[in-house]
């Protein structure tokens, strides 16, 4: 296996950034590399269904959406690691519209959107689109407007007290 050889070959290497989009060989993945003698960490970037990758267990993650929704994501990744299913389901229900914003097709808008949002949310003071991506149309900004807020995303952050 190719991950395999790699922490062999490989005595620096301390961690894998995993995008398979996979879950399946994700979680095959993750328990090979944590199962090794000398254990490895799995970063996951499937913010899509960051929640199954969480309990599936990723050590960590990488993630565009962070630059929206990080606390939201730590929060998140903190009730999994404490085994709390009730306060992680919660908090995955919160996270949802914007994840299903983000991620919708076409994938290859989900960093313009992302952009968007900050633009929204008072952070960012322009989306800049390079070609050949173009900027999103009025409607689709709309659903991102309508996302933030079903999500309870504020400039500040999630106002997580609420979940």
């Amino acid at each position: 296996d190719t991950l395999i050889r790699l922490v062999e070959e490989i005595p620096s290497l301390q961690a894998i950034k995993d995008w398979s989009n996979d879950p399946a060989l994700h979680e095959r993945q993750t328990h090979t590399l944590q199962t090794l003698s000398r254990p490895v960490t799995m970063l996951t970037t499937h913010s899509a269904w960051l929640m199954a990758s969480l309990c599936m267990g990723a050590n960590g993650l990488l993630s565009g959406a962070g630059s929206v929704v990080a606390d939201l994501q730590v929060a998140l990744f903190n009730a999994i690691k404490a085994g709390d299913l009730n306060r992680a389901q919660a908090l995955n229900e919160r996270y949802r519209p914007v994840a299903q914003a983000f991620y919708a097709p076409p994938l290859l808008d989900m960093h313009n959107r992302m952009k968007e949002c900050l633009v929204l949310l008072g952070r960012l003071p322009k989306a800049v689109v390079r070609p050949p991506l173009v900027k999103l149309p009025d409607s689709e900004i709309q659903a991102l407007r309508a996302a933030l807020q079903a999500s309870g995303i504020t400039r500040d952050g999630a106002l997580l007290q609420a979940a």
